[in-house]
């Protein structure tokens, strides 16, 4: 595993839904993870990033609906979704902090999930 997002889904606006990504220790590490997502037509943008110890960061569109979190022992990041619009529609990936334009630190975009949120 390197990087591997999962717990998309269709979901009613209004509705949650859990996002879960299992890293290779390698990446994980103590690396700052963070949530991405491009939408369609749309480059990919930053949602939410966690530092090894915990310090979090929003993007404005999902500040007091999102939260994200991490679980070192098991390298893994989390993404609790409330309150979830048709804007959050778009493919979610897991990764690293960026180092450049779209360009994580792990060097690579792995698989992401789709969620889709229905009005």
């Amino acid at each position: 595993v390197q990087l591997q997002a999962s717990g998309g889904g269709l979901v009613q606006a209004g509705g949650s839904l859990r996002l879960s990504c299992a890293a290779s220790q390698n990446i994980f590490s103590s690396n700052v993870m963070g949530w991405y997502r491009q939408a369609p037509e749309k480059q990919r943008e930053l949602v939410a990033i966690i530092s090894s110890g915990g310090i979090t960061k929003y993007a404005d569109s999902v500040k007091g609906r999102f939260t994200i979190s991490r679980d070192n022992a098991k390298n893994t990041v989390y993404l609790q979704m409330n309150s979830l619009k048709p804007e959050d529609t778009a493919v979610y990936y897991c990764n690293t902090d960026l180092v450049g334009p779209d360009y994580p630190l792990s060097g690579y975009w792995g698989r992401g999930t789709q969620v889709t949120v229905s009005s």
